[in-house]
């Protein structure tokens, strides 16, 4: 492993460590709005998956970037469907006419 690849791995690893702190803090009141901003971020990760996958020129890049669009992909739409659901609790469900 080359020097290069260690310091991506350590950011990396410490970026992980970072994400699971900041999400674990985060109540539940503010869940809804903070998941739809991170669906556009995921969109926008997704944009530049696509664009360096279509700009890799070897066989183990083009892999990652295929990894990494199919990950972006399920992370943003299950973002959506979450926040979806999370909406659904708040809307007032409509009564029926009685016959």
């Amino acid at each position: 492993m080359s020097e290069a690849d260690l310091i991506w791995l350590t950011i990396f690893v410490l970026s992980v460590f970072v994400g699971i702190e900041v999400i674990s803090k985060v109540s539940s009141t503010l869940h809804t709005p903070l998941m739809s901003g991170a669906n556009a971020i995921h969109g926008i990760i997704l944009v530049g998956a696509v664009i360096v996958t279509g700009l890799a020129d070897s066989t183990g890049a083009l892999v990652v970037g295929l990894v990494a669009i199919f990950l972006a992909t399920v992370n943003m739409v299950g973002g959506f469907v979450v926040t979806d659901r999370m909406l659904q609790m708040f809307t007032a469900r409509k009564k029926e006419p009685r016959a």
